[in-house]
């Protein structure tokens, strides 16, 4: 038999809907992706031909030029996805060209003092190496892990092995799959295909499995274990620069695009994720743009690189950019004129996408981006 709801009820239901917690009401998600050192300047301007040019870092140039230099938007052609849909659906800023700034706030310039950041939502200068220490801070990961309904619904993948360092995977209980730790046994025939494969690859660096095998473990989580934080850290882009090898650093930019963009239509197929998921993507510092070779470096004037050779190779990589799409980001917001946008401020963002605003969960933390989070429609 139908019952139907008086107005009375009905006002009831609504007055305990507005009380209960925000999370319990929009059910929101946030999927957050970092591209290690990836530059604002191949961003948002595509492949830099004094560099396609330059035989010492460029091995094919004419194939490079043709597929990121000759067509008429070398942006779109080298990372479609954030230039075509995150751009004209969402925010994406950064570009100092067209007068948007973004910047890490910590003094190092390098990575775990970035990611740090990022996580946390304040620069902490004593962070001043990559060492695999355990990070005292506690970052938005750990923050929103301890909340009921959030419990055990955070997981973690990088390509770089000290990211179980970084989110502190011994205080925070925040799953953390990196560099060439296996995934656990789930018993998914796919889950152990992943596994041999990363255990049997050759391997490029010591410390840093190759992206491919990063993005297929996070769309396993994603389809499998619903996390409603999910963060997901590239890394190949800054160690092909390390290596000074322009070809494979423009490709890994164009292929980190494509599984960003994938990482957006799981989640827009998923009736879990779609219309209530944030995804936003930056990266832990830029690189340097001064001299002919400063691209494959980054770090500030105290770096000890910098000491040595009496070079300011890393000048411009506190420069980096930002990108968000999803229900809660108004679209085309940008930093005001004559301001800059910085990555303290996205562990608060972070929180606001989930609707966790008002709760005093990261008291040391930055605020949120002005003018980028709305209510969802």
């Amino acid at each position: 038999m139908i019952r139907l709801v008086t107005a009375t009820a009905v006002a009831l239901i609504t007055s305990l809907w507005a009380c209960a917690p925000a999370w319990a009401q929009d059910d929101q998600k946030v999927i957050l992706v970092t591209v290690d050192g990836l530059r604002w300047q191949e961003v948002f301007h595509g492949a830099e031909a004094r560099l396609i040019d330059d035989e010492s870092v460029t091995d094919e140039p004419d194939d490079i030029r043709a597929r990121y230099l000759e067509p008429a938007d070398p942006a779109a052609a080298l990372m479609p996805f954030l230039n075509g849909p995150m751009a004209s659906q969402g925010v994406l800023a950064g570009d100092r060209l067209a007068g948007s700034c973004m910047r890490v706030t910590n003094p190092h310039w390098f990575s775990y003092p970035g990611y740090n950041e990022i996580l946390t939502g304040r620069a902490d200068p004593a962070i001043d190496s990559n060492d695999k220490r355990l990070n005292p801070n506690v970052t938005v990961l750990e923050t929103v892990n301890r909340l009921d309904g959030f419990r055990g619904r955070v997981r973690a993948f990088g390509s770089w092995d000290v990211f179980p360092f970084i989110i502190n995977t011994e205080r925070s209980g925040v799953p953390v799959n990196a560099g060439y730790s296996p995934l656990p046994d789930d018993g998914r025939p796919e889950t152990a295909m992943l596994n041999s494969l990363m255990m049997t690859t050759p391997r490029q660096w010591a410390g840093v499995r190759l992206d491919a095998f990063t993005h297929q473990a996070a769309l396993l989580s994603l389809k499998h274990d619903k996390p409603r934080l999910l963060y997901v850290a590239y890394g190949e882009t800054d160690d092909f620069a390390h290596d000074a090898d322009y070809d494979a650093y423009l490709t890994s930019a164009e292929r980190t695009d494509a599984f960003i963009a994938e990482l957006w239509r799981t989640a827009q197929s998923d009736p879990f994720y779609a219309g209530k998921t944030t995804l936003i993507v930056t990266t832990d510092h830029g690189r340097g743009s001064r001299q002919r070779r400063a691209w494959t470096a980054h770090g500030s004037s105290e770096t000890a690189w910098d000491r040595l050779t009496g070079q300011d190779w890393g000048r411009g990589s506190d420069q980096t950019w930002i990108g968000l799409i999803g229900p809660h980001i108004q679209v085309g917001a940008s930093p005001a004129p004559g301001q800059c946008w910085g990555a303290d401020q996205i562990a608060a963002t972070i929180l606001g996408a989930l609707d966790l605003t008002g709760e005093g969960l990261m008291p040391m933390a930055s605020v949120a981006f002005p003018g980028v989070l709305n209510s969802p429609t």
